[in-house]
């Protein structure tokens, strides 16, 4: 005999059927809402980020020099933050100018290439006929190159503002760090809690840190070998080539391959040799190879577990929403989600997922880090 839902069942049911509808439409719109403040206040959240990842990397080095002793005297906390924000000031700015003057020589020189460009490319179609080889250098010449890298030269004038913004932030975190455990105690209401959250924290600025300082090391060798390589070469621009790889190692998968392209190009069109750039490309992108997918997932090892599904959707979602830096930040922003997913149990799904093996960190990891 079936069973026919009375009219009292039916009515019961809608309000909880509206109810999830409703919750449907709250979260859409949330996201919606999140997405836009992300994107008008890129410039400022970036930079917030930055000052951020720079101030973790630096925080233990200042509690160390503040544990100093020059004699009978120890260094004040104040004083070891006013030399920290100094030496940081310093070195972002240096670092900027460095890299904004080997970018307007990268766009300088490629403004000179630019002209030569059509015609050595065109060439390479030779081999099927006259009529490609002439289509082929009319859609080239038609490329506006010289609006590529106006809009490449404004995003290197816009890096120095951005540095000075950076070095405020982390002035006023550095000078809000003393009462950083205070607010934390007073903003959970137990003490239990705020050592969890602190432990959390100091999770995420460990793996932050570690992955930076492997990334820095192979960066750092990569440009180094691609710059000798270039200066091998004779290319012109053997200098940028090797600061432009090392900064592009930063944004993960597609940098190497666009560092890559960048040293092929410039051989290229110097040299005008195809067998020569095709031996520039062998060495250069069995460097980037090397290093990238051998030296570098045995120098990271287990700390990350970062899925290489979910890194590619991180850049895919952040270069969207921030551009170029959005890919520089996505790693450090994954591991943050990461760490957070996995000790919040309702988040703890996405952690699996966000995971290399479905293994998120476990709790006891906290205890020992």
């Amino acid at each position: 005999m079936k069973h026919t839902p009375n009219p009292i069942e039916k009515s019961a049911d809608r309000p909880s059927e509206m109810a999830r509808v409703q919750t449907a439409a709250l979260v859409i719109i949330a996201f919606a809402v999140v997405l836009f403040l992300l994107v008008q206040a890129r410039f400022i959240l970036i930079s917030l980020a930055s000052a951020i990842i720079v101030f973790s990397l630096t925080s233990d080095v200042i509690n160390f020099i503040a544990r100093l002793r020059v004699g009978p005297f120890r260094i004040p906390n104040w004083l070891a933050s006013l030399a920290a924000v100094l030496l940081i000031a310093t070195a972002l700015l240096t670092l900027t100018s460095i890299v904004v003057a080997q970018v307007n020589t990268v766009l300088i020189t490629m403004l000179a290439y630019a002209e030569r460009a059509p015609d050595a490319i065109a060439a390479l179609f030779a081999w099927a006929g006259d009529d490609v080889e002439a289509a082929v250098r009319n859609s080239v010449s038609s490329i506006e190159v010289s609006a590529y890298l106006r809009g490449a030269a404004g995003g290197a004038t816009s890096l120095t503002q951005a540095t000075v913004l950076v070095i405020l932030f982390v002035g006023f975190l550095f000078a809000e760090r003393v009462w950083f455990q205070t607010k934390l105690l007073n903003f959970t209401g137990d003490p239990v809690q705020a050592r969890r959250v602190g432990r959390i924290i100091a999770s995420i600025i460990r793996r932050v840190n570690y992955y930076l300082l492997v990334k820095t090391i192979i960066s750092l060798a990569t440009g180094v070998m691609t710059y000798a390589l270039a200066r091998a070469f004779g290319l012109e621009i053997a200098v940028p080539l090797g600061i432009m790889t090392f900064v592009l190692n930063f944004i993960p998968n597609i940098g190497s391959i666009i560092a890559t392209g960048l040293v092929v190009l410039a051989a290229y069109i110097q040299l005008g040799d195809p067998w020569m750039t095709a031996l520039i490309f062998v060495i250069a992108g069995t460097i980037q190879f090397v290093n990238g997918s051998i030296i570098d997932p045995m120098l990271m090892g287990r700390a990350l577990r970062l899925s290489s599904f979910g890194i590619l959707l991180s850049l895919a979602f952040w270069g969207a929403v921030w551009g170029v830096p959005g890919m520089f930040l996505s790693v450090p922003i994954m591991v943050m989600l990461l760490v957070v997913c996995s000790h919040v149990a309702a988040l703890r799904p996405f952690a699996i997922l966000l995971s290399r093996e479905g293994l998120p960190e476990a709790e006891t990891t906290l205890e020992n880090p």
